[in-house]
């Protein structure tokens, strides 16, 4: 493989992850003013964005198998198509039904780029190279946490339709498909199926807790992050610019913290530090949700972007090191499960703030990342990554 072909599909698997993280961050601002659109409650609607979950979670889990039968350069331009029409139904159609299944095609879309993204990193890197490039790949997803709320923040204070913020997202979507028409992609299929006896190899209980903890943590991140705005301006009575810009600020540290954690992580054990930012980020949590000060939620979310900012890339690193050889059907097994967390998202929480307001769905937050630091304490009892020569020592 060519070093050009090379960065231009590393390039791919960054958009892939911006892509993601853009839709996925988006909802929280975009949610109040699609809700007067549709006249529905805001708990009501957000159920709604299930389909856009749905629709990474189904491509996510299907695309461990189709990237064998279907090649990959196909599979992006027929994303582009996808992403083209969805944006165009989600600016000429009223229509709820239309709407939700648009959020579905964008989701579906959005779950084959990053399963072939992650697949990308892990097929190109290897060891302790592959674990810094997973954390800085997925600095991506947090980098369009960072500038989209300001996007759609400006766009929706100066009155455009909400709708605008989606055909800014598909910018980048246009960015991967010039990038797929410029670049080679790795063969499957056959290869692959050469490989069949070792990825028969057994997973173990690790696989098992790792699962657990990405479903958990970023069911709670999510719910977290989606909620902040409401949160923050009917009950600590900011305006939507100040909400916004606290989601920006815990984006932009978690962005600066995979970084930083991208270098510091080749000198520890993961496991041990996996474990170490599970606790500080759960009590930084505890904090933000218990705190009555709404000058002290800027620094603390920022603290807690910045520290819970390696945890999910650790655990998908963690994952693939499980095995003598990693299979890129147990990292697709992982993040299938991590996307489950991100379709259960207004799932379990629009009923929660329905009930109990948005207060009562960041503490729910904070119940899972506190599941999550469990599963990393007893993944140190039954983790196999010390013993293969592919883990990072």
């Amino acid at each position: 493989m060519t070093n050009r072909n090379r960065i231009g599909l590393t390039w791919i698997s960054f958009f892939s992850y911006a892509l993601t993280g853009a839709l996925v961050i988006v909802t929280g601002m975009v949610l109040g003013d699609i809700a007067n659109y549709f006249q529905l409650p805001v708990s009501e609607m957000s159920n709604t964005f299930t389909f856009l979950n749905t629709g990474i979670l189904v491509a996510v889990f299907l695309n461990a198998w189709l990237m064998e039968i279907v090649p990959l350069k196909r599979q992006l331009i027929f994303g582009f198509v996808l992403m083209v029409l969805a944006v165009l139904g989600l600016m000429t159609s009223h229509s709820l039904s239309v709407f939700s299944l648009c959020m579905f095609v964008l989701g579906v879309v959005s779950g084959i780029t990053m399963s072939i993204g992650t697949f990308l990193i892990t097929h190109l890197y290897e060891g302790r190279q592959r674990g810094s490039r997973l954390l800085f790949t997925d600095s991506f997803f947090s980098m369009a946490g960072t500038i989209f709320p300001v996007i759609a923040g400006m766009l929706l204070a100066r009155h455009l339709p909400w709708y605008w913020v989606y055909v800014c997202i598909g910018v980048i979507y246009l960015a991967i498909f010039v990038l797929t028409l410029s670049v080679e992609f790795p063969v499957l299929g056959k290869k692959q199926h050469n490989a069949q006896p070792v990825a028969k190899e057994k997973w173990g209980v690790g696989v098992l807790l790792l699962s657990i903890a990405a479903l958990c943590y970023i069911l709670g991140q999510l719910g977290f992050i989606s909620w902040v705005p409401e949160y923050a301006t009917k009950t600590m009575g900011m305006d939507i610019s100040a909400a916004g810009q606290l989601v920006g600020n815990f984006w932009t540290s978690y962005m600066i913290g995979m970084w930083v954690f991208s270098f510091v992580l080749r000198f520890f054990d993961l496991q041990r530090i996996l474990m170490v930012l599970a606790a500080l980020a759960t009590l930084l949590m505890y904090w933000f949700v218990s705190s009555s000060e709404p000058d002290m939620l800027k620094w603390i979310i920022i603290a807690l972007g910045f520290f819970s900012s390696a945890i999910y890339t650790t655990i998908i690193t963690l994952g693939s090191q499980q095995t003598r050889v990693s299979s890129p059907k147990l990292v697709n097994f992982i993040l299938t499960c991590g996307t489950v967390g991100t379709m259960l998202t207004f799932v379990v929480t629009g009923p929660i703030v329905a009930k109990g307001g948005a207060h009562a769905a960041l503490f729910t937050a904070n119940g899972l990342y506190a599941v999550v630091f469990v599963m990393c304490l007893l993944l140190g009892f039954v983790t196999k990554h010390r013993q293969f020569g592919h883990a990072d020592h």
